[in-house]
């Protein structure tokens, strides 16, 4: 019996669908965890890095202490927060954000960086001299890995689904070649080495490490009110 009504949205899209009851479980920005009136995290999986992501990251022309802006990425509201802790926190400096819409990338200029997520990250690459992922600046501020999402829902589950969901997410992950050849000819021509991203950028054990970055990152958004 077909279980799942599977959609895919991009992640503030699927946090908004678990925070409006439009959805029973969601892959969310750990951000949004506190949003929830009855968070329960369902899995012990989740999007993680320990140390470089590759596909989080601060783009600028010059190095950051000189930036006056940042373009910030509307798809994600984890790495936007990440971003205001460590701009603040690491790199000591204080510019303006504006929240950016689609084709933003093309506004980064001398005094402007673009924080920019997902795919598209691969695209810039070799384009701009100064690109700082931001989970490898986070492990080097806390010396805890990096939890950018979670499976979460906002409701008491039953416990047989959140067995055998975590079961099927334990059979994608030991079928990483599987997936990579299935979406082979969309990713024919990218920038992207889908098997190095897949198994070595992004860590999927929800583990104390883990758990302890998690939790922080939670309180630092809770002190610093962003």
């Amino acid at each position: 019996m077909l279980q799942i009504d599977l959609q895919k949205d991009i992640p503030s899209v699927c946090a908004d669908k678990l925070l409006n009851d439009e959805v029973d479980i969601g892959l969310i920005p750990v951000a949004e965890i506190s949003k929830l009136q009855n968070p329960q995290i369902i899995s012990n999986y989740c999007l993680g890095a320990v140390g470089k992501v590759d596909t989080v990251s601060l783009f600028c022309h010059v190095p950051i202490k000189n930036i006056k802006r940042i373009l910030l990425d509307y798809q994600s509201r984890t790495s936007v927060r990440l971003t205001k802790i460590l701009v603040g926190n690491y790199f000591n400096i204080n510019p303006e954000y504006v929240s950016a819409e689609a084709g933003y990338e093309d506004d980064i200029d001398n005094q402007t960086a673009a924080l920019i997520i997902g795919d598209r990250v691969f695209k810039y690459q070799n384009k701009f001299e100064y690109i700082y992922d931001l989970s490898e600046i986070w492990l080097k501020y806390t010396s805890y890995p990096f939890v950018f999402a979670v499976w979460a829902a906002n409701k008491k589950l039953n416990d047989r689904f959140v067995k055998d969901f975590n079961n099927a997410l334990k059979t994608g992950l030991m079928n990483i070649d599987a997936a990579i050849s299935d979406y082979k000819k969309e990713f024919n021509n990218s920038e992207i080495d889908l098997k190095k991203y897949l198994t070595k950028s992004i860590s999927y054990s929800l583990d104390v490490e883990k758990r302890k970055g998690m939790q922080l990152f939670l309180d630092k958004i809770k002190e610093l009110k962003i």
